[in-house]
């Protein structure tokens, strides 16, 4: 399950996203956007995320998670179109060269803190 290899990652980077000058701070989101190529699994990536947050600031703090589509660009004909099945290829001249221009990101968009 690589996702609790990624939810590590994504508390190393909220954590060093946490101004040094706050004391006690506690995260309340942390919002992300994932391709639907990187293949994550929502709610594993919540769960785990769940239980590497024990006893850090990001404890309790909700995972949002945007996902974003595929989107690639025909090379043949220039048509650009979001695909949404296993089929890749383009839909208007039925070309197999296409370069994905999106569905590959994790990103850490945002994080949320806490007010106290």
């Amino acid at each position: 399950m690589h996702e609790m290899g990624i939810a590590m990652q994504i508390v190393d980077i909220a954590r060093s996203a946490i101004p040094k000058n706050i004391s006690a701070p506690r995260v309340e989101s942390v919002n992300l956007k994932v391709g639907k190529l990187t293949a994550i699994v929502p709610e594993s990536l919540r769960f785990c995320f769940t239980v590497v947050t024990k006893d850090t600031p990001l404890e309790g703090a909700r995972l949002n998670i945007e996902e974003l589509p595929v989107v690639a660009l025909c090379e043949e004909c220039r048509e650009q179109s979001t695909i949404d099945n296993a089929d890749f290829s383009c839909r208007k001249c039925k070309s197999g060269k296409l370069k994905i221009l999106s569905g590959r990101e994790l990103t850490v968009s945002s994080i949320e803190l806490a007010e106290d």
